[in-house]
This record gives C-alpha cells, structure tokens and sequence, in this order.
C-alpha cells in the first residue's frame, strides 16, 4: 500500500504519518498489521530504461506484491542525481528524482537509503539527493542534511499501533568514510555510531513497534557475519522487534531468536539492474505480522528477476528452488521457524 502524500507528512527530523486503512485493516482487531519488506532496488542500465519509459508503471508487476500489506519498504540504493562526480569506486548508481515516484507508483510507502551508493556522485550529488527527497512522494529514511536527520524515525500509525522504522549501513566502504552524516554534515547513518543504538532506544519509548533496515553483511555470503550478530544483539536489546537488512546480494537466515525478536539477514537483489545467472537473481518479499508489538508470523513470497531485472513470482521447480534456499539460510543464522513459545 502505497500512501502517498496524503497520508505522510513532513516533520522535524522525522517522517511521520497515518496508514491509510486497507480492507485486512478494516477486519482486524487493533494491534495487529503488516510490514512488507523487500531488498535492494536501483535504475540503471536494464531497469533506467523502464524508468525512462514510463516512471508510473516502471514496477507495475512488483506493485502486485508489495501493495498489499498496510506498510511496505525497500531500500533505494543509489543516489538521485544527473550530476556530480564519480565516486573513486567500482560502481557507481544514480538515477533522476522519478525513480521515488517509480517506488510509490509501485506500492512502496517508505525507503531507506542508508547504503553504500546513495553517494556514488559526490557533494554534488548528495546536494541533489537531498533536494529529491524534499519533493519526494514518500519518506526516506537513513540519510539526511545532518546526523539529527539521517538517525531520525520513519513514525506512522497502523490501525492503532505506533510504528517507528530506523535504518543505518554497516557496509565499510568509501561512503561511510566520506559520507557519513555528522552534527553539521549531510550523508548517510551509520551502524558504527552510537546514534544509531540510541534512536532505537528512544524510538522504542515512544513507539509500540521498532524496525531497523539495515545495510550490512558480506557479499554473496548467505550466512551472516560475526558483526551482523553482534550488532543483532545490541538492536534487540535496545528494544527492536525486528531488524532486516540487504546487501550481500543473495538471501541471508531469516527467522525468530530466542527473545522473539525476529530478524532477516538478507533480502537479496529485488529489481536489479544486471542478472548473473545465480542465486543473485532470486529473491522474495518478507511479509511480517505484528500483534502484541511481536512478529507472530512471517510469509516469504518467492520471486526471480526476468531479463527487464523485474522480480516476478516464482512457479513450480523455481519457487520450490527459492523456498529450499530460504529455510537453507536460516540454519546457519540460529534462526527459529516459528516464534519462541
């Protein structure tokens, strides 16, 4: 479900709004909605051309899975610029300001850009990115013109429960070293800083739910590193329910620790701009319910990337192929199939 303007306002620092009620809302009892997750999105090479043609079906098929859940999230990764200089790394992503109508037009109500390209194009293109998401249809998260900004909440209300969503990048690369948003400097949030632990506790105060989206992990790596369990661990206790990250480009374990925390290592490549003929090419939407400020449940749709880099859903011998990677996954992350108890 995508909200739009209508339904999430600016505030200072945060993004906060009102869910907009859906026909499962409508039935439910207070306290129980759901969160869909989805993993890495960008616009270039293949998917800049479906951009170009037309920004408001450019994920037409993927707004069949993500519009139906009361909350959805992606993370952008890439900076929203046509200027600027190329950052001194292997890749660089940028894309124009329609790639955020593109997400909403998709059924996307929030994005994180707490990742390693969101500043592939320098001062200049952060400067740029920042103006994009002034003007954008829906909330970013994660980054920011300072550190109050780049650490501050998505805040919305599902049928009468208050959500907050943090997000920050673990990846240790040029971005964080040159982009990392501090008092008086834009750029992106970090996991590395003590900030980050302190807006989950604060947030967790003030909200009956908090989520933390996460850049981290090791690429093409489906067990998750000693790092990403340790930082797990100081979420969870800092009062998250649920902490869910990308970036090493193939799923990671998902499932319920012991506290019933319930975190997703990876969510993979989601609408990419290259296929590789692998496991990069699969990946999911992760729809989380929550009742009692608890997952209670957790359903993975299974999806693989055509030749557009569009993730379609799998069938047959593909979906099982996925579902076989996903419980895969969970054995090496101590991850539960079900919530304790």
């Amino acid at each position: 479900m995508s909200t739009g303007p209508a339904d999430s306002v600016t505030a200072t620092p945060a993004r906060t709004g009102t869910a907009a009620p859906t026909a499962s809302t409508s039935i439910r009892p207070a306290g129980i909605f759901t969160l869909a997750l989805a993993g890495d999105v960008n616009f270039s090479e293949r998917t800049a051309d479906l951009l170009a043609a037309d920004p408001e079906t450019a994920l037409q098929q993927a707004a069949k899975q993500l519009s139906t859940a009361d909350v959805t999230m992606v993370n952008l990764e890439t900076a929203i610029t046509m200027r600027g200089t190329p950052a001194p790394k292997q890749f660089h992503f940028r894309a124009p300001a329609t790639a955020l109508q593109a997400l909403a037009a998709g059924g996307v109500d929030v994005a994180t850009m707490a990742n390693n390209h969101a500043a592939d194009y320098g001062d200049q293109g952060l400067t740029d990115t920042l103006a994009a998401i002034k003007a954008s249809p829906i909330p970013v998260i994660g980054i920011g013109k300072d550190a109050t900004q780049a650490y501050a909440p998505y805040t919305v209300t599902v049928n009468g429960v208050r959500l907050a969503i943090v997000a920050a990048s673990q990846v240790q690369d040029w971005t964080l070293a040159a982009h990392t948003a501090g008092p008086d400097s834009p750029g992106i949030a970090s996991a590395y800083s003590d900030r980050l632990v302190a807006a989950v506790r604060a947030a967790a105060k003030r909200a009956d739910v908090v989520v933390v989206y996460l850049h981290w992990g090791i690429e093409y790596t489906t067990c998750p590193s000693g790092e990403q369990r340790d930082l797990a661990d100081e979420l969870a206790a800092a009062g998250a329910s649920a902490v869910v990250g990308t970036h090493a480009h193939v799923s990671q374990g998902a499932g319920w620790r012991d506290d019933g925390v319930y975190v997703a290592y990876g969510l993979g490549n989601y609408y990419w701009w290259r296929s590789f003929g692998n496991e990069q090419d699969d990946n999911g939407v992760l729809t989380l319910t929550f009742d009692g400020g608890r997952v209670t449940r957790a359903h993975f749709l299974p999806t693989h990337l055509d030749d557009r880099g569009v993730p379609l859903v799998a069938t047959g011998t593909q979906k099982q192929r996925i579902l076989d990677e996903w419980r895969r996954d969970r054995a090496c992350a101590d991850l539960a199939a079900a919530p304790p108890g």
